[in-house]
C-alpha cells in the first residue's frame, strides 16, 4: 500500500524534494541547485526549465536513495517561490525567462496600473498594495516590452503551477498565490474579470483556480519517465512556499506565527478573518478558511549566503555562526541594513540597498557576520511591530528554514524581538507543508490540525534574554534611523 508523501519545493536557489512517512519523519531528501540571472539592474530572473530539471534530478535521487518503490508514493505536493510570471505557450513551453520575486523591473507598469484604477480600489479587491515584484505588473511588462511572448502566451503560471503542469499536464493557479495579481478578489476567492479588463490584461491568461490541497491531476507517463515517479500518482495544486513552510512549521490555527529563515526573511501570522494592511502582505493560507498576514523581507538567509560567498568563502555556515557568537550583542556598533534586492514590507522601497555602518580598523569579519544576523533580526522586528500596530497578537514564533539551524542566530532573533521562538524540523518545514497538502488532499489526514499533530514536533525553544533588550532597543532605533536618513540618497540614480 502506498504510504509515503512527496513534497517538492521550487526555491530561489534550488529545488528540494523530500519523502515523508505519515508521521512526518523523513525517508529521503535531495536538492538540485540552479542559477539566478541578473541581466540588468533591478532584474532577477530564472529559466523555468531549470526548475523542471531540478525537480527531475531531485525526485530521481530521492526515490533511488530511499530504497522505496515509486508505487509507494501516495501523493505529491508542490510549493514554489512567490510572484513568478511564467509565460507558457499552448504546449506548456516557457516563452522567456520569468522575473522572480526579487525582480523590480515593472515599476513603470505599477504607475500605469495606478493611472488606470485608483490604488484604493485595487486594495479593496486584492488586499495588497501594487508592487513591481508582484505578478500582475510583470504581465503588463511582457505586454509592453516582450510583445511576442505576451502575444504567444496561453497561460501565466506560478512556479508551483508550472511544475504541476509538467507533472500532470493540468493548468492551475492555487489560491494562496492569488494575491500577487491585483485582479484576484481576495474575499471572494475568484478572478475579478472587470478589474483585469480595466488594466488591459488578457483574461484568457488567468488559469483556473484550485484549493491548495485539491488534486489537480495525475503524473503523466512522460513525467514518470523523467522523474522516476509512477504514472497516475495524484498531484495536488500546492501553494506559496512561505505558506507551505508555515504549515510545515505547525502553524494552522489563528494566533500562531512562523518566522522565516530561508533565502528571504519575514514572518507569517495565521488569522481567521480578512484583515488587510497596506504595509504588510495578506494572502490566503494553504489551510482553507485561514489567512496569513505576512511580513516579507529580501534579506534573510540570502544575506548571510552573500556574505559567505563574497567575504568568507573559507567558512561553513556553522563556522560563521560560531564566529558571530564571539562578538557581543550589538556587534560593537556595526549595523547592517539587509536590503539586498530593494525591500518589501513594511517599507516597500525597490530602491533600498544594503548598507554596513560603523566599520573601523578594529572590526573583524566576525563583526560583519553578527551584524548581518542582527540586521535580519531588526527587519523581523520591524514587521512584527507593524503587525502588532495593525492589531495582531503574537506570543510565540515557529522558526523554519536553514537559518533556524543556527542556535546563535535564532537566539538573537528572540532577543531582538522579545518573543520566544520554537524550532521544529527547520530544514524540511516547507517540503513537509507541501506533503501535508497532498496527504489531506487524498485523505491520509482527516484535516489540517490532525495532520500537524501527527507530523510536527518542536525540537528546541529559545526564550528571549531580557538583559539584551537595552542594547537591541538602541540598535533597532538606529536601524530605523539609518534607513530614514539614507532613503533619499538610495532613490538617486
Amino acid at each position: 500500500m502506498a504510504a509515503y508523501l512527496l513534497g517538492i519545493d521550487v526555491g530561489t536557489s534550488a529545488c528540494k524534494a523530500a519523502l515523508f512517512r505519515p508521521d512526518g519523519t523523513v525517508a529521503g531528501q535531495a536538492q538540485s541547485e540552479y542559477p539566478v540571472l541578473y541581466p540588468k539592474p533591478g532584474w532577477a530572473e530564472q529559466d523555468p526549465e531549470d526548475w523542471w530539471s531540478g525537480v527531475c534530478k531531485s525526485v530521481q535521487t530521492v526515490i533511488s536513495t530511499s530504497g522505496i518503490n515509486a508505487s509507494d508514493v501516495a501523493a505529491i505536493g508542490v510549493d514554489g517561490q512567490s510572484w513568478s510570471a511564467v509565460a507558457v505557450d499552448a504546449n506548456g513551453r516557457p516563452l522567456c525567462n520569468t522575473p522572480i520575486w526579487t525582480d523590480t523591473r515593472a515599476r513603470a507598469e505599477c504607475d500605469e496600473i495606478r493611472a488606470l484604477l485608483p490604488e484604493k480600489t485595487l486594495f479593496e479587491v486584492s488586499g495588497n498594495s501594487v508592487q513591481p515584484s508582484y505578478t500582475l505588473p510583470k504581465i503588463l511588462w511582457y505586454r509592453n516590452h516582450a510583445p511576442q511572448a505576451y502575444r504567444n502566451a496561453r497561460h501565466i503560471l506560478q512556479s508551483n503551477g508550472f511544475i504541476v503542469m509538467r507533472l500532470t499536464g493540468e493548468v492551475t493557479q492555487d489560491r494562496s498565490q492569488g494575491y500577487g495579481l491585483c485582479c484576484y478578489d481576495m474575499r471572494k476567492g475568484r478572478w475579478d474579470m472587470d478589474v483585469a479588463s480595466a488594466l488591459g490584461v488578457r483574461t484568457d491568461l488567468l488559469p483556473p483556480l484550485f484549493e491548495c490541497h485539491q488534486v489537480a491531476g495525475f503524473v503523466s507517463p512522460a513525467a514518470a519517465a523523467l522523474t522516476g515517479l509512477k504514472a497516475g500518482t495524484p498531484v495536488v495544486a500546492g501553494g506559496l512556499d512561505a505558506a507551505c513552510g508555515t504549515l510545515g512549521a505547525g502553524v494552522c490555527e489563528p494566533g500562531e506565527a512562523q518566522e522565516q529563515g530561508g533565502q528571504a526573511g519575514g514572518m507569517s501570522l495565521c488569522i481567521d478573518r480578512y484583515s488587510a494592511d497596506p504595509r504588510l502582505i495578506l494572502s490566503a493560507h494553504v489551510v482553507p478558511g485561514q489567512w496569513l498576514l505576512q511580513g516579507g523581507t529580501t534579506g534573510g538567509g540570502g544575506a548571510l549566503k552573500w556574505l559567505r560567498e563574497q567575504i568568507c568563502p573559507d567558512l561553513s555556515f556553522a563556522d560563521m555562526s560560531s564566529l558571530a557568537d564571539t562578538v557581543p550583542a550589538g556587534s560593537e556598533g556595526v549595523q547592517f541594513l539587509p536590503y539586498m534586492a530593494g525591500e518589501r514590507s513594511p517599507i516597500w522601497d525597490p530602491n533600498a540597498c544594503g548598507v554596513f555602518f560603523g566599520l573601523s580598523y578594529a572590526k573583524t569579519r566576525a563583526h560583519l557576520i553578527r551584524a548581518v544576523m542582527e540586521g535580519v533580526g531588526y527587519a523581523l522586528r520591524h514587521n512584527l511591530e507593524t503587525a502588532g500596530n495593525a492589531g495582531a497578537k503574537i506570543s510565540t514564533l515557529r522558526a523554519m528554514g536553514g537559518s533556524a539551524n543556527s542556535l546563535v542566530w535564532t537566539q538573537l532573533k528572540s532577543d531582538i524581538t522579545g518573543i520566544p521562538i520554537e524550532v521544529p524540523a527547520s530544514d524540511t518545514a516547507t517540503t513537509l507543508g507541501a506533503a501535508i497538502l497532498a496527504g489531506v488532499g487524498i485523505g491520509i489526514f482527516g484535516d489540517f490540525p490532525s495532520a500537524v499533530s501527527r507530523t510536527v514536533s518542536v525540537q528546541r525553544i529559545h526564550q528571549p534574554d531580557r538583559s539584551a533588550e537595552p542594547v537591541y532597543g538602541k540598535g533597532y532605533r538606529r536601524y530605523l534611523e539609518l534607513y530614514e536618513r539614507l532613503a533619499p540618497m538610495m532613490a538617486q540614480p
